[in-house]
């Protein structure tokens, strides 16, 4: 987790805002960046606390257990090259996989603290022992890969967010993986050799930071500390309903852009008809990144009935969609001429993508963002 201090005055006399970089590197679960924005205002009242979420960004494939498949890969080719057994026999041993898959990790978490150590399994697989001697370097070749890739959630979040990585005064790690001497080196380098903040437990901090949340939504706590902490959330995703271009394609319309502060409400015009003397429409609610549907999420859709006869294009609906502060999504539609209307709500746990799809949705919209950018640069320019 890095944070930044810049020091400038809040608007509350006394106070002063600072933006935050969280890096999260959880030893089972992807990576994950956010940059916050955090004020602390000062008053006879004491002082407040009120942390705003910028930008989110992830990388499904970043977590502490692709570090141990990468070694079990690796290591179990290393077996059946040496003891000529076979690949089917071992690569079915779930029981062996198992095993192994458990001493690489110990592995992976002794090179934190040491140049080597050693993997040992006994009877591996048919009666045979495996062991081997694994240094923290040929630990970062074999992982090369997934190091390689660390960064870039990292400046996808601060591009998001606007935010410049000179203005990052501490780097404070959370999460097993963060350990890791190879990616301490690649966040200091990041940050131009920035000195890492050591002062919390990595493995700590994300229970402890969910429990003061939870307190602080339920609003009842005699610790004083806690009263006065905010935590305003972005969207992880767009959400928008389901529209038609200039080619009749059926696709996403944005209504929420992806990192949008919550509690927000936003009010989309221009809808209306696909049909002549058409008198209800379907409104379907999507989450994610593509401008296709079928690449989305449908969150739940409802009919709006009750639209007067006429033309093709001439009613006038509004779509609104409102989120608070608990992330619930009101989505509602109105007839402007009618006065029709029609709604649904829809929960963070009604159909709602857990976090690795968000992540995982989110890469996918950005490689999709680059190939086409690529694709551009590379496409002749047609004369007149």
């Amino acid at each position: 987790m890095a944070s930044t201090r810049c020091r400038r005055p809040a608007a509350v006399q006394g106070g002063w805002c600072s933006s935050l970089i969280l890096v999260a590197a959880p030893s089972t679960s992807p990576s994950l960046t956010l940059v916050v924005r955090a004020t602390i205002n000062s008053g006879d009242n004491g002082s407040s606390f009120e942390f705003e979420v910028k930008a989110v960004a992830g990388d499904t494939h970043l977590g502490g257990a692709d570090f141990d498949n990468a070694m079990v890969k690796h290591y179990i080719n290393e077996f059946i090259r040496k003891h000529d057994v076979a690949e089917e026999s071992i690569r079915s041993n779930q029981k062996a996989i198992r095993r192994l898959r458990s001493a690489c990790e110990r592995a992976k978490r002794m090179l934190s603290s040491m140049a080597q150590t050693t993997i040992e399994v006994d009877s591996l697989h048919q009666g045979i022992d495996f062991r081997v001697t694994i240094t923290r370097s040929r630990f970062e070749e074999l992982n090369k890969d997934l190091f390689g890739k660390c960064m870039v959630a990292m400046e996808n979040c601060l591009r998001d967010a606007k935010v410049d990585k000179g203005s990052v005064d501490d780097v404070v790690l959370v999460g097993g993986s963060t350990r890791i001497p190879k990616v301490q080196k690649m966040l200091s380098e990041f940050f131009d050799g920035k000195e890492l903040c050591r002062s919390i437990n990595p493995d700590e901090a994300v229970a402890c930071g969910a429990a003061i949340q939870a307190s602080v939504l339920c609003g009842g706590t005699d610790d004083k500390r806690l009263v006065d902490m905010l935590l305003r959330d972005v969207t992880p995703l767009s959400l928008g309903i389901e529209a038609e271009d200039d080619s009749m394609s059926c696709i996403m319309s944005v209504v929420i852009p992806r990192n949008t502060a919550i509690p927000t409400k936003k009010v989309a015009e221009g809808f209306t008809t696909r049909y002549d003397n058409q008198i209800s429409v379907t409104c379907k609610v999507y989450e994610g990144e593509s401008a296709s549907i079928k690449d989305n999420n449908l969150l739940g859709e409802f009919d709006l009935c009750g639209i007067l006869q006429a033309p093709r294009g001439v009613p006038r609906l509004d779509v609104t969609f409102d989120i608070d502060a608990n992330g619930v999504l009101n989505v509602s539609a109105e007839d402007k001429d009618t006065g029709q209307k029609n709604s649904i709500t829809i929960s963070n746990r009604s159909g709602r993508l857990n976090k690795e799809e968000i992540e995982r949705m989110a890469l996918e919209a950005e490689r999709y963002k680059m190939n086409r950018i690529k694709q551009l640069q590379i496409e002749p320019v047609q004369g007149n």
